[in-house]
């Protein structure tokens, strides 16, 4: 269904298209937009002075003091954020429908487009075993202009073999985003014998004072549940290009426990980290989940 509805939206004008009715459907569908306040952080109250908007009033704070004063937030309408795409073979399973590169890319140009419209700045960081790709964080209509052509290609770019690393490349962004941001990944976080490691390169993001969001995207049935038929597969390590022929029954049990505890492992992480994990499962539409996603954001400004 993915592929079908980005076939659709090519012809009738891009990915900036698919963007563009993503974030007009949250604003014209919900009473209160949920991105609203996505990304600042609250400071401080100030008293109401008439003729302020009354949008910032915290009516809570009315009820206790009967007093009007406004909530002022940091960085409301210079937000810096780098969104980081795991361009890797792994994220382009399951094939032909690409559905885990679908859903990042459909996501992050979204979320590109809605900083845009609310002034906020962004940049792009395309990874797999390096930094392949990484842009300036702008806020013009050339810059993300510039961004959806990078995404898009990447749905039609089908990578050699070459592992990932995630650990690597998030210390590298660590190191060179200097200014306090909103960090957000999209990846499968697959890297084989690393789980440390990754985790030290979440704590150096948190470290250097950046928030982080991360989006774990994964196909649930097949690699979390590995639900095959009961019949001999052969298995292609994308990654490595290494094959291996067997009968999912016979490791199914195994692999199940270990991808499970894995996934299980970096939520709690992230909890302790205070970051930010939405578990994405690919065929899922992207819409769905990032309304879903803001809604529970916004309701926790």
């Amino acid at each position: 269904m993915l592929s079908q509805n980005f076939n659709e939206v090519r012809q009738a004008g891009g990915l900036e298209l698919l963007a563009k009715q993503m974030v007009e459907g949250f604003i014209t569908g919900l009473h209160k937009s949920p991105y609203h306040g996505f990304s600042v952080e609250f400071a401080e109250h100030r008293l109401y002075n008439e003729g302020q908007s009354t949008r910032h009033i915290d009516w809570k704070v009315f009820a206790r003091t009967d007093r009007l004063y406004t909530k002022q937030y940091e960085e409301e309408t210079n937000l810096r954020c780098m969104i980081a795409l795991d361009c890797s073979p792994s994220m382009y399973y399951p094939r032909p429908a690409m559905q885990k590169m679908q859903f990042s890319v459909y996501a992050a140009a979204a979320l590109s487009y809605l900083l845009s419209r609310q002034r906020d700045a962004v940049g792009l960081a395309l990874f797999s075993n390096q930094i392949d790709e990484l842009t300036t964080v702008k806020s013009t209509p050339a810059h993300l202009d510039k961004l959806f052509k990078l995404l898009e290609k990447k749905l039609s770019d089908l990578p050699a073999p070459r592992p990932t690393h995630v650990a690597e490349v998030l210390h590298t962004l660590a190191e060179k985003i200097h200014q306090r941001s909103l960090v957000v990944i999209f990846s499968d976080m697959f890297e084989a014998d690393h789980t440390d490691e990754i985790f030290k390169a979440l704590q150096h993001l948190k470290h250097n004072q950046h928030e982080v969001l991360l989006f774990h995207v994964t196909d649930h049935a097949t690699e979390l549940g590995f639900n095959f038929e009961e019949r001999p597969y052969e298995f292609i390590d994308l990654e490595t290009g290494e094959k291996l022929k067997l009968n999912p029954a016979e490791v199914k049990e195994k692999f199940t426990r270990t991808l499970q505890a894995l996934h299980a492992q970096l939520k709690m992480k992230c909890d302790q980290l205070k970051i930010d994990f939405v578990s994405v499962n690919a065929p899922h539409h992207y819409f769905d989940v990032l309304q879903a996603y803001l809604i529970k954001r916004a309701k926790m400004r």
